[in-house]
């Protein structure tokens, strides 16, 4: 099976890409910060012999327009709702940065009948740590991009490793031009993003979808810390730790593994909602490329 490119247009004009593979029921992931559409290739490919999946090229990335001087969570939750629309999606599947975004979709849209976010990055009562972000901002701004994206590991602990080696891997991450690089000023929005968002969770009790919130043993403590408070708030949520898993799961070191822990869950869709995704063929929904 072979990946297509696609794009829609968002409520304020932006062209947003994606990437679909596979038939069936239409699910659609959404990135985390610094990945774009093709990290998740193969998660979608593991999937597709049962769902036609849909990867968003989030704001500020590959065939997608920039984030823009308007940018928010309300764009964000438009260009889902615009690919969900277009692909006739009932589910969707958020990865950190994403698992933000799925679960302010489903609290302010009925798009959705099934949500599932792994480790979203959500902070509930300061939970999530940000007082580095205007540190982060300056550094970009001097074209400081090995310190800043060290501070940034550092800070967030995605990476378990004494400072000096998280410089190191910066170094190879980001001191030359290249897509980690590129995606880097699209961070520091993303980090205003989730500290406006904080609060007492209450934003998410409007969420009717059924809800998978999910966590690795690997992952740092503030991003488990919120799925149990999370899973209360939301009505009809559970909440799900998968052994051995890291941050970057279902990207990076264990996209295989982690579509068959999204399966049970998946294969649960209504069948209204599988009618709904094939009433009428995608082309007549969206613009290909």
């Amino acid at each position: 099976m072979e990946i297509s490119t696609h794009t829609v247009t968002s409520v304020d004009g932006t062209t947003i890409g994606y990437q679909r593979i596979g038939s069936g029921p239409a699910l659609v992931i959404v990135p985390g910060n610094n990945r774009m559409a093709h990290n998740y290739d193969r998660l979608a490919t593991a999937l597709a012999d049962e769902y036609t999946v849909c990867i968003i090229e989030r704001r500020g990335r590959g065939n997608s327009g920039p984030q823009g001087a308007n940018y928010s969570i309300e764009r964000e939750v438009e260009d889902l709702s615009a690919v969900a629309t277009a692909v006739h999606a009932t589910a969707v599947f958020g990865h950190s940065y994403g698992g933000l975004v799925a679960l302010a979709a489903a609290a302010s849209t009925s798009l959705f009948g099934r949500v599932s976010a792994y480790e979203p990055a959500i902070s509930i009562g300061h939970s999530f740590d940000l007082e580095f972000r205007a540190e982060f901002a300056a550094l970009l701004d001097r074209g400081k991009h090995v310190r800043a994206m060290t501070l940034f590991f550092h800070a967030t602990r995605l990476i378990p490793l004494p400072y000096p080696l998280i410089y190191l891997l910066s170094v190879l991450f980001v001191g030359r031009p290249g897509e980690m690089r590129s995606l880097m000023p699209t961070t520091a929005p993303e980090l205003e993003v989730v500290a406006q968002a904080d609060g007492d969770g209450s934003q998410y009790a409007s969420i009717r979808a059924e809800t998978l919130l999910i966590g690795g043993t690997k992952a740092p403590s503030y991003l488990l810390d919120v799925l149990d408070p999370l899973c209360r708030i939301i009505p009809n949520s559970s909440r799900l730790t998968v052994p051995g898993a890291d941050h970057n799961a279902p990207d990076e070191s264990m996209p295989a593994d982690f579509a068959e822990v999204l399966r049970p869950f998946l294969v649960l869709l209504d069948r209204a909602g599988e009618q709904r995704s094939h009433k009428a063929p995608l082309e007549d929904q969206e613009n290909n490329e």
